[in-house]
């Protein structure tokens, strides 16, 4: 059900997260640059992440159709050096709620474990309600920390959440 993914699976991851935008960031994101978000947006990136080994991305499917994924590498933040850092989580909308993210953030976190990490991080947009929400059931920790960006013209804010595989 949970599969590594390739550099071929790069379209996929795509539009996966950009589906996934266009329903979990109404109203926290211009509705127009949602709107115009493409699904290959990220095919790029990924191509690149995966073939350098830079990241990790797995995804999950229902039958043969892969519909969520996540993201994972070593820290990309030099002041967290020795940490994990789980870049994205992403379903398709109509898998949203099912428990297949539940079931990808706990590969993730294994992985990274096994890697050699105690401690991880993520960051989720401010008012991303379900996702602050499913972040703090997996056992994510909300810090002071907090990055600002511009996205489509709108100034937002990403907060980071931490995870300790020593507090367990």
């Amino acid at each position: 059900m949970i599969h590594p993914a390739t550099i071929k699976d790069a379209p996929a991851i795509s539009y996966i997260h950009a589906a996934s935008w266009k329903v979990a960031y109404q109203a926290l994101l211009p509705q127009e640059y949602l709107d115009h978000l493409s699904y290959d947006f990220w095919v790029e990136a990924f191509t690149n992440w995966i073939s350098t080994g830079q990241m990790t991305a797995k995804l999950i499917y229902d039958q043969q159709t892969p519909v969520g994924c996540v993201a994972y590498c070593k820290s990309r933040d030099a002041s967290l050096a020795n940490w994990g850092e789980i870049v994205s989580i992403y379903l398709l909308p109509q898998y949203f709620g099912t428990g297949l993210g539940k079931m990808l953030m706990h590969c993730a976190l294994a992985d990274l474990k096994q890697q050699g990490f105690s401690n991880i991080y993520l960051w989720v947009l401010e008012g991303n309600r379900r996702a602050i929400s499913f972040y703090e059931k997996s056992g994510f920790i909300r810090t002071n920390d907090k990055i600002k960006m511009d996205v489509g013209g709108k100034e937002i804010t990403d907060i980071r959440y931490i995870y300790s595989f020593d507090r367990k």
